[in-house]
């Protein structure tokens, strides 16, 4: 018997240690005024010296301090900077938790053709990874399926909630094509011989794609509609309801997939990683298609790129007009999302102006996604999702966050690595 108390004792012990994830905010019940910051709008404009208001999670006035009177709690952010949350698109945040680990992965479905399925209803808003993005002002991420030739939709959630309902900014927002390769690698594993070679069925995967589309269409017009999910859930595609987002990278890739949307007549299209972009921007201005560019801090894929290529792709592309956003896929990408404030910064050490580089990751990303109406900016109407930081918000020597809010709710900017860092900070002031 003593040993079963023992026991029970140990383990009781051991799970107060547990490191849980944080609570989400309550909801905002009285007015906050935020005064004296250098307020970023992401749009780029500044107010120095600001005021912002906010009450029931929405701002209700922003301005000069002084300009109207303060409201309910007022914070002094004087001598700091206030910025609208960071928002990481095609993103895989809270779809995986642990790479290695089969039942935490849940980022992509069996099949090739899968437009029927919905990434958000299996977005884990517990996520230890999600919970670290907060303390660097990444806020709103699009939670995206992989996999397959047509991964299933993307949804856009905030990063601060109970479950996946609570999470949701908007549902659906867009379906994803990964287009086929130019290129094969091949794979030893399988008796391949390696080494880089052109794909020699390229054009019948581009077949099959468009095939599916043919067919989704016949399918939607006929009255057997409701009997195949897959082909009726790409009804919003072709009405212009829905994005498609074609996930594509060299120039000669990218003008297949232009003449591929003009000719089955899709209006709402974004290019994601889109590498080569910047050698067709007259054909991307003319069919009005933004793009999500790769990941800033990354090698150049061929030999003879700039080398510097991947720092200064978006400036080359806004410089052109084409409207540019920045995602993070990749290697190792949830847990570097937090780093999407430092690959802006980045881009602005490479020649684009700080205020344009913070749009990338803030004001075009949300008009790109279709939640420039929320967020995106600081202005009056949209959530008061922001957050006030010590200095620099894309510098990662002076990123530090003070406070944070969603949907005007004052967040927890705690973390397992905070406590960490806390933890140990400590083992030296002895």
């Amino acid at each position: 018997m003593k040993n079963i108390i023992y026991i029970l004792l140990l383990l009781l012990f051991g799970t107060e240690n547990i490191s849980a994830q944080q609570t989400p905010a309550k909801p905002q019940t009285e007015a906050i005024t935020i005064t004296g910051a250098t307020a970023h709008i992401g749009n780029g404009q500044v107010i120095q010296n600001s005021m912002i208001i906010f009450e029931n999670g929405k701002i209700t006035n922003i301005g000069t301090n002084g300009s109207v009177s303060a409201k309910g709690i007022i914070i002094d952010a004087s001598g700091k900077h206030i910025y609208p949350g960071f928002i990481a698109p095609n993103s895989t945040l809270g779809l995986v938790e642990i790479g290695a680990v089969r039942a935490t992965d849940d980022d992509s479905e069996i099949g090739g053709f899968n437009p029927h399925i919905r990434s958000i209803i299996a977005y884990n808003a517990e996520s230890k990874i999600v919970e670290s993005m907060r303390p660097n002002g990444v806020l709103i991420a699009q939670t995206t399926p992989r996999g397959g030739w047509i991964s299933g939709s993307s949804s856009i959630v905030q990063l601060d909630a109970w479950n996946w309902e609570d999470a949701a900014l908007k549902t659906d927002d867009g379906i994803h094509i990964n287009w086929p390769n130019l290129f094969t690698q091949g794979r030893w594993w399988l008796g391949e011989d390696p080494g880089y070679k052109p794909n020699k069925k390229y054009k019948e995967q581009v077949t099959a794609l468009n095939d599916f589309i043919h067919q989704a269409k016949a399918t939607i017009k006929s009255d057997l509609s409701t009997e195949n999910l897959p082909h009726l859930s790409m009804k919003k595609i072709f009405d212009g309801s829905l994005t498609l987002f074609v996930h594509v990278s060299p120039e000669k890739a990218i003008l297949d997939v232009l003449g591929f949307v003009k000719e089955q007549g899709i209006k709402k299209v974004v290019l994601v990683n889109a590498d080569e972009a910047y050698k067709v921007v007259n054909q991307l201005k003319q069919q009005n298609i933004p793009v999500l560019l790769t990941r800033t801090h990354s090698i150049p894929n061929y030999e003879d790129d700039d080398y510097d290529l991947p720092y200064k792709n978006a400036k080359l592309l806004m410089d052109a007009g084409v409207l540019v956003g920045l995602e993070n896929s990749g290697q190792m990408e949830r847990a570097n999302a937090r780093n999407l404030p430092f690959q802006a910064g980045t881009v602005a050490a490479h020649g684009l102006d700080k205020e344009k580089a913070l749009q990338l990751i803030t004001g075009n990303t949300s008009k790109i996604l279709g939640i420039d109406d929320m967020v995106g900016t600081l202005e009056v109407g949209k959530d008061a999702t922001l957050f006030i930081s010590l200095g620099d918000a894309l510098d990662m020597r002076t990123n530090q966050l003070d406070r944070a809010f969603i949907q005007g709710r004052d967040i927890s900017l705690e973390s397992h690595q905070t406590k960490l860092w806390k933890r140990y900070s400590a083992k030296y002031d002895k």
